[in-house]
């Protein structure tokens, strides 16, 4: 994991949020295109995902789950 310098914010990679969510990272990388999870692009150009955001997003998912 990395952190962003300005806002100490922890940042995922969408290996590690694939993980979370027990899917493949393209499906990480299908839900930003789609604006179900916002990204930032490193200097490099990849995806980093913020863990504050992907955590409320599990939560969501999880209740979802227990719902049906």
């Amino acid at each position: 994991m990395t952190t962003a310098s300005s806002t100490s914010e922890v940042l995922l990679t969408p290996a590690e949020v694939a993980n979370m969510f027990r899917v493949d990272p393209k499906t990480v990388t299908r839900w930003a295109k789609a604006g179900k999870l916002s990204s930032i692009r490193t200097l490099g150009g990849h995806r980093r995902y913020r863990e504050s955001e992907v955590r409320s997003l599990l939560a969501d998912f999880e209740a979802g789950q227990h719902g049906n």
